[in-house]
């Protein structure tokens, strides 16, 4: 495949997994960053051609996408780095793919849907772990219930989060969480609410968490009410229960200036080993008001192992041409199967188990 996509952010723990995913494809990114020594070092590592610019230099930017048919962004948080680029992206003309999890990017991005179809472009948000395989999912369920007007997600990763993750939770700490109540993004109080979820070994407490998919999922399936809920322990959730009344406080530059240093002193994320033992699981619940209900999960690979295979299916996808220009989510512009796509993804509906139809399929 030509070296016409490029790859931001390439020294940050996922970008350097996709770097390495990228050399046992066979594909050959630009990298780039705005870190010249890891740039340098990391493409001398894969012997791929680099590009060191910063997102304030918008010449630079351009001068960069002006090779490219698509750029994939990893460097967040993306509330800060994300609308450079895709002004860059709309200015050149080139693909916008990244692997945000944050609604409020999301939904930025999705205002721009006119200027992107003027431009001939996609911009599509969320290519990795968030949100593909639970965007999928929606889009699963809203096909075997169609009048569905609630859908309500889960998501239980095993495994430890990177640096750039853990710092935009850390951005993010003092807003609280966030629904779809009636089409409309709702905020509520952090681990508002808490149900036990089966993601398919035995009933575990998840809390409702801000997940990307409370933006995306609307646009994907156009159901109303959607909320995403997060396996974690009951210390976790007590956590999260604590931050309401210190938002201020938690949102201050002193406080976070203090986590964030407590964040660089650890390890940048999970290790080898670490990420191949890991998995992910995803659970999803649609109901219509009839009282019709459909629930469905995927298990697979580890969170940052499936960010990288994800976000690389995509990308092949728009370099063979297969694209639709405007704002666009996974499953709207690949479909509900694009996750059956992926190595070690199984998809089943559960509550059909009990049924000779009952259907579970995997990737090949």
């Amino acid at each position: 495949m030509p070296s016409n996509f490029l790859l931001y952010g390439a020294n940050g723990y996922t970008g350097k997994l996709i770097a390495r995913f990228c050399r046992e494809r066979n594909l050959r990114p630009i990298l780039a960053g705005r870190d010249k020594s890891a740039i340098e070092q990391l493409a001398a590592e894969h012997n791929l051609e680099h590009r060191v610019f910063s997102l304030d230099d918008a010449a630079a930017i351009d001068a960069a996408l002006s090779e490219c048919t698509v750029v994939l962004h990893c460097a967040g948080p993306f509330s800060h780095t994300s609308k450079p680029m895709a002004d860059a992206c709309i200015r050149t003309k080139t693909h916008y793919l990244d692997i945000t999890g944050e609604a409020s990017v999301i939904e930025t991005l999705a205002a721009r849907d006119k200027e992107a179809k003027a431009a001939g472009v996609m911009l599509m948000p969320c290519v990795g772990f968030d949100v593909v395989p639970s965007d999928c999912l929606a889009a699963h369920l809203k096909r075997r219930l169609p009048s569905a007007t609630h859908l309500a997600l889960g998501i239980q990763g095993v495994g430890r989060v990177s640096r750039g993750t853990a710092t935009t939770m850390v951005e993010n700490i003092n807003r609280g969480g966030l629904v779809r109540r009636n089409g409309k993004l709702t905020p509520v109080p952090a681990a508002w609410k808490t149900r036990e979820i089966d993601f398919g070994r035995g009933a575990v407490t998840a809390t409702t968490i801000p997940w990307g998919d409370v933006a995306t999922a609307f646009y994907s399936t156009g159901i109303p009410n959607i909320e995403v809920y997060a396996a974690m322990p009951a210390g976790l959730r007590r956590m999260m229960k604590l931050t309401r009344p210190f938002g201020s406080l938690l949102g201050s530059g002193m406080v976070q200036r203090f986590l964030k240093k407590r964040i660089k002193a650890q390890p940048p994320g999970p290790n080898e080993e670490e990420r191949a033992k890991g998995k992910s699981f995803v659970w999803g619940e649609v109901k219509d008001d009839s009282g019709n209900k459909a629930v469905s999960r995927l298990r697979g690979p580890e969170g940052y192992t499936l960010t990288a295979l994800t976000a690389l299916a995509i990308v092949g996808h728009v370099l063979a041409g297969n694209f639709s220009i405007g704002f666009q989510t996974p499953s709207k512009a690949y479909g509900a199967d694009l996750i059956l796509e992926i190595e070690g993804i199984t998809r089943e509906d559960v509550d059909e188990k009990q049924n000779p139809e009952f259907r579970s399929q995997k990737s090949e």
